[in-house]
């Protein structure tokens, strides 16, 4: 990897569907809720419009849709998860309006409020612009595919919304994570675990407008996905599992090589295939390096590389060229 990161010279005008933002207010809004070591980091990272254009020049990409991480904004009481999310779209917005065509919105909700989640997504679409929303693969233990979500995802799929999932530590985090950084191993179980509900429920076919974006590279779905569809079929869960898998969209952010994205290349077309750097929670150099990867990689044609970096998230989001 370091070696083609010598030879890099940038993904040619990529899409980031998975880059993160922290304004100065979301950081003192962290660090008052007690969580300055999200979800068992080391710390909260730093970040600047400034910093991510840098990088992104660096790596080769056009525009980052940005979106604020795990915890996310949903801790506090339901006012304050109300304001705060109102907060961190309109900064969102904000840093997109002043630099245009570098960055776009996925804005947050403040779940698991559903109708205050309701109204933030009516603002955050229709005033702000977002591009989409983020939503966290639990809220407080309680997974998407539960039956109190349905009036948000009949409204995510009215508006044919993009969401991008993201992984948030479980409720028994602490006591799994093996005195590791939750993002290590749990981060991909809760995204299995989410998108598994997801499908298994039919969340996914009876709302077939809402364009999920699974993260890392399908998590361990691709290697799990054959024995969800065994297990459904022994239950006698009447839902096509791997035809379900194959209509979401993918990013590859983390260390989808050199064995994940061949594995998620066996489950899925590259057409569903998304580039993503999830900086700043993945630092300067490493995404980088991995950027170099993506570009090197034999498990993609040229087609392919340019599908993941750039045209299957024009497509997807209804950007011009």
């Amino acid at each position: 990897m370091a070696a083609a990161a010598q030879d890099f010279a940038g993904l040619g005008g990529a899409i980031d569907v998975h880059a993160h933002y922290i304004t100065p207010s979301y950081r003192r809004a962290l660090v008052a809720a007690g969580h300055t070591r999200p979800d068992g980091m080391p710390a909260i990272p730093e970040w600047s419009p400034e910093s991510a254009l840098a990088l992104m020049d660096a790596t080769g990409v056009a525009t980052a849709m940005l979106s604020v991480s795990s915890p996310g904004v949903s801790f506090g009481d339901a006012a304050a998860r109300a304001a705060l999310a109102r907060t961190v779209n309109t900064e969102g917005a904000a840093v997109a309006a002043e630099h245009p065509g570098r960055f776009g919105l996925l804005a947050s909700l403040p779940l698991p409020d559903v109708r205050a989640a309701l109204a933030e997504l009516g603002y955050a679409l229709d005033v702000l612009g977002a591009d989409g929303v983020i939503l966290l693969t639990n809220y407080s233990g309680v997974y998407l595919g539960d039956d109190g979500f349905e009036p948000l995802m009949a409204e995510l799929d009215r508006r044919g919304t993009v969401v991008l999932l993201h992984p948030t530590s479980p409720a028994c985090g602490e006591r799994t994570a093996l005195g590791f950084p939750r993002p290590m191993v749990e981060f991909l179980f809760d995204s299995t675990r989410a998108v598994a509900e997801l499908v298994l429920r039919r969340v996914t076919e009876r709302y077939p407008r809402i364009r999920f974006v699974v993260p890392h590279a399908g998590a361990a779905l691709p290697v799990m996905a054959d024995r969800i569809a065994a297990f459904a079929r022994m239950s006698g869960t009447d839902v096509d599992v791997l035809a379900a898998l194959r209509g979401l969209h993918y990013d590859v952010a983390g260390a989808a090589l050199p064995r994940a994205l061949p594995a998620l290349l066996a489950l899925v077309a590259p057409d569903r295939l998304l580039y993503g750097s999830d900086h700043p929670f993945t630092p300067a150099p490493l995404v980088t390096s991995l950027a170099a990867a993506l570009a090197a990689t034999d498990a993609l044609d040229a087609a392919g590389k340019h599908m993941m970096t750039s045209g299957n998230a024009r497509a997807l989001f209804g950007r011009p060229a």
